[in-house]
């Protein structure tokens, strides 16, 4: 008799091969889960940060003309609620806010604040009421009336969103109802079948019984791993269930230890939920990265203008209107993209809501990349009597200001803020996303050395009624007039801002649509200003502690110099709360899309889009060849 090698020996090779293959397999989706997003092409890549923060009393407007709207203006609950002051960690960021006025009258100082030890007393102007244009009908909550949770589903949705973040509203959103009966009992008998094997096999005389119950699992399994849906299921499962039914009931009959089975059904469940947690990172994954790169169709429009534009001849509109761009008298606006499409229905919106658009000007920044796309966009297509200036910010930084030294264009930052209440902690906290300047902001007044005022609009901002009363604010002595936001005050992130001066009751602000001085801001030194907080929050050799900087920098820079616009001016949150209705979407002055769920993405929210994509640009040759459809 020959002697053969053993079995074992000649597949170990092949076996450790596959086991390091299924090893890999599990390492690399995990791997892309730390590693935040590829480098893919991305388009406004904003920072994810988290704030934690307790919540406040109700917050008194200081002479806002309508309570209701301004309760509204941090997109939360109407009350809110005073928790222990307590330190806070900054992990990402965006929010929202409201504003509208089209009559401006003159605003009434209020009284001094008696200075308080180691605090600067800050002057708050006082609202003037305003004339809106809403429906008398239309209730001013502009949320919808939410479910009624209970305490273990609010902490599991919080705990989601300190996690997932927006990717928790989205998966609720869009979670799918299992209606398959069958595949649930299948599921369902499974689980008891594999919970009462083990004991079973380990019983003396019950052989038959055990192998039953292994193939009955065993065919489970398989009919599972085919089938998904009722539909798919094949037409002999009726004989399977009744077969598993029977062995299952003959080995419930059996003696077996109790804490055996206990054991197992606990380990299968252990074994479910990490299986659901992995699948949901996963899932998280697909979605974040979904919302921070370009679609590819996007990406192909972007490089069918830059390639268009080298080969024809060049269509430059601005030789007939680049008198315009440094008139100071013109009503001047910046905008801050680096997505065609966005700054597209920017300015088409804006001009479309105007009366009056023959001294308008839009100043298109964008990165040196996207500015030959961003130029032929502008060439091919007009907006009434309104100029357009696209501008490589990049270049104009490098060549003008190197000290400067930030010459990367960075888009206005977001960050999701948490707020709960301590006092009442099965509450349902609130995710916002609170927007403010990127540090390319703030280099605005030396690139437009000739200009007075101007009015900055963010790439995801939608007009929807005629702003041009802006122009005639009289901001006093303030520099930048933006949104308040109360639903966080400065006292909170005492351990972000260290141990500068500051007033602890000072709100946060909003970008979006902001009103500029640009001599006022001259006056008040706010680029040199800024500088020097960059030098004492930033960490300009890592990009991501850069861009964080950009909070505390923002808030800090403009705390006495802001001017607060009504809040009814932006409806903001439409980028990740599905909850406003849709008549206040109609009624507002205009749309503010800030959060994870930009409109120009398929994963944006499909009631609210439709109000961007009416102001998209149509019949447009290269969105056709490169099937752009928002």
């Amino acid at each position: 008799m020959k002697a053969t090698a053993p079995p074992a020996k000649r597949r170990r090779g092949p076996r450790l091969a596959v086991l390091a293959l299924v090893f890999c397999s599990l390492l690399v989706p995990i791997a892309f889960l730390f590693n935040r997003f590829p480098a893919v092409y991305v388009t406004d890549e904003r920072p994810q940060q988290e704030i934690n923060l307790p919540s406040f009393d109700p917050i008194e407007s200081g002479g806002s003309v309508n309570e209701d709207v301004s309760k509204k203006s941090s997109g939360s609950s109407s009350v809110l609620h005073r928790g222990i002051d307590s330190d806070l960690s900054i992990v990402s960021p965006k929010p929202k806010a409201i504003v509208f006025p089209p009559k401006i009258q003159q605003e009434v100082p209020p009284p001094k604040v008696e200075p308080k030890p180691e605090v600067k007393p800050v002057p708050v102007p006082v609202q003037v009421p305003v004339p809106v244009h809403h429906n008398k009908n239309i209730n001013l909550d502009n949320k919808r009336p939410p479910r009624v949770q209970s305490a273990d589903e609010v902490e599991k949705a919080k705990a989601c969103q300190l996690e997932f973040g927006s990717y928790c509203l989205w998966s609720i959103e869009h979670k799918e109802v299992m209606i398959d009966a069958i595949v649930k009992r299948l599921k369902d008998q499974l689980f008891v079948a594999r919970s009462y094997y083990p004991s079973i096999a380990k019983l003396k005389g019950k052989e038959t019984l055990t192998r039953e119950l292994k193939q009955n699992i065993q065919e489970h399994e398989r009919v599972l791993s085919e089938s998904i849906v009722d539909a798919d299921l094949p037409s002999f499962i009726k004989t399977k269930i009744e077969r598993m039914d029977q062995s299952i009931a003959r080995a419930k009959s059996c003696i077996v230890d109790c804490n055996n089975v206990d054991r197992k059904l606990r380990q299968i469940l252990h074994m479910t939920e990490d299986e659901a947690h992995f699948h949901m990172k996963q899932s998280a994954y697909l979605y974040n990265l979904g919302v921070h790169t370009m679609p590819k169709s996007h990406h192909c429009l972007n490089m069918r203008l830059t390639v268009e534009y080298f080969k024809s001849m060049p269509l430059d509109p601005n030789d007939s209107s680049a008198h315009k761009f440094n008139i100071p008298d013109n009503r001047h606006y910046v905008i801050l993209s680096k997505n065609v499409l966005a700054a597209s229905v920017v300015i088409n919106s804006t001009v479309s809501s105007s009366e009056d658009t023959e001294n308008v000007v839009f100043h298109v920044l964008t990165d040196a990349q996207n500015f030959y796309a961003m130029k032929h966009w502008f060439a091919r297509n007009s907006y009434r009597e309104s100029a357009v200036n696209v501008i490589n910010y990049e270049q104009i930084i490098f060549e003008n200001f190197p000290e400067f030294g930030t010459q990367q264009l960075y888009l206005p930052e977001e960050f999701r803020v948490f707020i709960s209440s301590l006092e009442q902690p099965t509450e349902k906290s609130r995710m916002e996303y609170l927007s403010v300047f990127s540090h390319s902001h703030f280099f605005l007044a030396e690139i437009f050395k000739d200009l007075k005022k101007v009015i900055v609009l963010d790439d995801d901002v939608v007009v929807q009624r005629d702003i041009s009363f802006l122009w005639n604010l009289d901001m006093g002595d303030k520099v930048n007039g933006a949104v308040r936001f109360c639903g966080l005050k400065l006292g909170q992130l005492r351990n972000l801002l260290g141990r500068t001066m500051y007033d602890q009751q000072s709100c946060a602000w909003m970008s979006g649509v902001n009103v500029i001085d640009l001599d006022k801001w001259r006056d008040h030194n706010v680029t040199e200003n800024y500088l020097q907080l960059l030098r004492k929050f930033g960490n300009n050799d890592d990009e991501a502690s850069l861009r964080a900087s950009a909070l505390p920098v923002s808030l800090l820079s403009f705390q006495h110099l802001l001017y607060p616009l009504d809040e009814r001016l932006t409806l903001s949150g439409l980028g990740y709360d599905y909850g406003i209705k849709e008549e206040v979407v109609q009624s507002s002055a205009s749309l503010h899309y800030n959060g994870n769920m930009k409109p120009w993405l398929e994963l944006g929210i499909p009631d609210y889009r439709k109000y961007w994509k009416r102001f998209l640009t149509r019949d447009e040759r290269f969105m056709d060849e490169c099937n752009v459809s928002p």
